[in-house]
């Protein structure tokens, strides 16, 4: 299966450490910040006041097999193998949660259209001592960014931001060839308060079958990222 699926993988299985995971681990999950234990008006041990941090906006995460419609699965993946998804398991759904999917539209004598799409939740709390959820979404956000540019084995990258998503959201794109063929790909990090969303789109033509527009796949995955912001959003309403 092409590298989104490993990503995927990588996204969920992260050793947590005590409060949250390290950034290079794909989530977070923290128990609730907690402010000054201080009575008011006298002084800690140290002589000064427990650092507090504002409260994170998102406590929830959305189930991540529903964060697309109906219609927009069957835009990006023609022939779906299965609609519903394929949930990844998870320690905390609160915190992280995945879904991926699959298609294999044959042609015959043109051969197969190949389709895969995963989506990937990560929410921050806030923690006092180490940053609100905010913060450490941000930074998360810009090391999924830096990894996505980083494919082992991608060429003609580019990136470019993602108007209309979130707080902040870019799109990186690429080629990468495995097994044989030609696979375009695109993947979209988007942060929302203290939750970021990574998307990836990607397609194949196997078999003879010519390699798909990497134009058309970025357009198509830019609504669906979208859509997945918003399951966010909604989940918390």
């Amino acid at each position: 299966m092409h590298r989104s699926a490993k990503r995927l993988a990588s996204l969920l299985t992260c050793a947590a450490v005590p409060v949250l995971l390290v950034a290079g681990c794909s989530g977070s999950s923290s128990d609730k910040s907690s402010g000054d234990s201080t009575p008011s008006g006298s002084s800690s041990s140290a002589g000064n006041p427990s650092p507090t941090v504002a409260a994170a906006k998102y406590k929830k995460l959305p189930n991540p097999c529903l964060a697309f419609t109906k219609d927009t699965i069957n835009k990006l993946l023609p022939k779906v193998k299965d609609a519903a998804g394929d949930q990844a398991k998870s320690t905390d759904a609160t915190a992280r949660g995945a879904c991926s999917w699959s298609s294999s539209d044959d042609q015959g004598v043109d051969g197969t259209q190949f389709r895969w799409l995963d989506v990937a939740y990560q929410r921050y709390d806030s923690a006092a001592g180490i940053g609100s959820g905010e913060k450490r979404a941000t930074d998360f956000y810009t090391k999924q960014v830096a990894d996505a540019k980083g494919t082992q084995g991608a060429k003609k990258v580019a990136a470019a931001p993602v108007a209309g998503t979130g707080d902040a959201a870019t799109a990186v794109a690429y080629d990468i060839s495995k097994d044989g063929n030609d696979f375009k790909n695109t993947t979209i990090v988007a942060r929302s308060a203290n939750i970021v969303v990574t998307v990836n789109y990607n397609g194949a033509g196997m078999a003879g079958a010519d390699t798909p527009d990497g134009t058309d796949l970025l357009k198509l995955v830019q609504a669906a990222a979208k859509e997945a912001v918003a399951a966010g959003a909604k989940a918390n309403a």
